[in-house]
C-alpha cells in the first residue's frame, strides 16, 4: 500500500476523476508492480479487501481468475465502485472464470444498471467470439427499446453490443446501422483525432472498412 501511495500523481487523479475513477497511479507503473509480484492469489484477496482503487486494480492483475467461485465474483462486481475496477474485473477475471456464462445470464437481467452493464459486456464478448446460442435479433430488440434512456454505463455497454453485432454479423448489419442512426446515442461524443467514434454507425462502418481492406 505504501508503494502504491508513492506512485500517486495528482495530475493522473484529476484526469481519472473526469471519468468517474478515483485512483492516481499511472497504469503502466501499476502493471510493472504486478509483473514483479507475479501471481499471488492470497495477496490479491488482501489487496481487494482494502477497498482502495489502485490496490484493487493491482489485485486484478495478480490474481488467479479461475479460482474465484461464482458468488465471490458476484460480490466483487457489486463492490467494484469505479468504472476501471469494474472493467478490469469483467475483462481480466470474469471472462477467464468457469462461471462466466452463468454470471453473464444473471447479471444481464439484474435490476442494478451497473451490474447489468457487466452482463452486457460479457454478451458483447460472446457476440464477437462465440455467438452460437445467442438470440441476436432479440438483443437488437432490447437495444432498440432501451438504449436511448439507459443510464450511462449500461448505455455504453449496450451501445458496444450494438456495434459488435453490426461489425461481426453482416446479416444484422443494416438493422444495427438503422437503430444507431435513429437513436443517435453518443452521436456527439467528443472523439480525439485518430480514434473511432463510439457512435454505432460510424464505429461499425469504420471497423468493417478496415477488415475489408486487410
Amino acid at each position: 500500500m505504501a508503494e502504491l501511495a508513492a506512485l500517486e500523481d495528482p495530475k493522473i487523479r484529476a484526469v481519472n476523476e473526469k471519468h468517474g475513477d478515483d485512483h492516481a497511479v499511472n497504469l503502466t507503473k501499476l502493471r510493472a508492480v504486478a509483473k514483479r509480484l507475479k501471481t499471488q492469489q492470497d495477496l490479491a484477496r488482501e489487496l481487494w479487501a482494502t477497498e482502495d482503487t489502485a490496490a484493487r486494480l493491482l489485485a486484478l492483475l495478480i490474481c488467479r481468475p479461475k479460482t474465484f467461485d461464482r458468488d465471490e465474483l458476484d460480490i466483487m462486481l457489486r463492490q467494484a465502485r469505479t468504472p476501471k475496477v469494474h472493467d478490469w474485473l469483467v475483462n481480466y477475471v470474469v471472462k477467464k472464470n468457469p462461471h462466466a456464462e452463468e454470471l453473464r445470464v444473471a447479471w444481464f437481467a439484474d435490476p442494478d444498471p451497473v451490474v447489468a452493464s457487466a452482463g452486457w459486456a460479457l454478451t458483447t464478448g460472446r457476440v464477437a467470439e462465440k455467438p452460437e446460442g445467442l438470440d441476436l435479433p432479440g438483443l437488437l430488440d432490447i437495444i432498440e427499446a432501451q438504449l436511448k434512456n439507459a443510464p450511462d454505463r449500461l448505455q455504453w455497454a449496450m451501445n458496444h453490443c450494438l456495434a459488435q453485432i453490426g461489425i461481426e454479423h453482416a446479416e444484422h448489419r443494416a438493422r444495427a446501422l438503422d437503430i444507431g442512426e435513429r437513436l443517435e446515442v453518443l452521436k456527439d461524443y467528443p472523439t480525439p483525432p485518430n480514434c473511432t467514434s463510439p457512435f454505432a454507425p460510424i464505429w461499425i462502418t469504420e471497423i468493417v472498412r478496415r477488415q475489408q481492406s486487410t
